[in-house]
């Protein structure tokens, strides 16, 4: 399964990371299109588009100030096992020339991995006290219709830390 092309341009106020893509989303060559995913419904929701998108316009969100990108960009399996987190350093690397100024993990799965790769700490969900490429980061919960375990690390629901980055993103 291959990966799909980051979807960045320079100076967006959030660049939205995940682990790797999703079986779904590899078919259809768009982000977070498996069926119960609620990235573009959560995006809605706390402000960050004036609409709800869909998967297939998910090129169009630099225009609304957002980027997607994955930590895993080619793999052969479709879940977390066995995926090769070895070039994650290179996140840094592909944002530093555009210079976001937050970069969110949309799973503490890539949050954790990305602060292995960067000798920081993983602090839960929220804001966390390191940067990537100058940009502030933030981890929020996944918006797979699989990860629907409440509580959120004490809140009941995943949209108040998918709200509280778009306040802090001055949404």
């Amino acid at each position: 399964m291959a990966g799909l092309p980051d979807i960045l341009t320079p100076g967006l106020d959030v660049v939205f990371c995940g682990t790797a893509v999703g079986t779904r989303s590899s078919e259809r060559g768009h982000y977070y299109a498996g069926r119960g995913n609620r990235f573009y419904a959560l995006l809605f929701e706390s402000g960050f588009t004036p609409r709800l998108l869909t998967p297939d316009e998910d090129r169009e969100l630099p225009t609304f100030g957002l980027g997607l990108t994955d930590l895993v960009k080619n793999f052969a399996q479709s879940h977390d096992r066995g995926l090769d987190f070895s070039g994650t350093p290179e996140l840094e690397v592909r944002l530093a020339p555009l210079a976001p100024r937050w970069v969110a993990f949309t799973s503490k799965k890539a949050g954790g991995e990305a602060a292995k790769a960067f000798a920081a700490e993983l602090s839960g969900y929220g804001e966390q006290n390191w940067s990537i490429a100058g940009a502030r980061v933030f981890v929020l919960p996944s918006p797979s219709g699989a990860s629907n375990r409440a509580p959120f690390d004490g809140r009941p629901t995943k949209i108040s830390w998918w709200s509280e980055l778009a306040e802090l993103a001055g949404r």
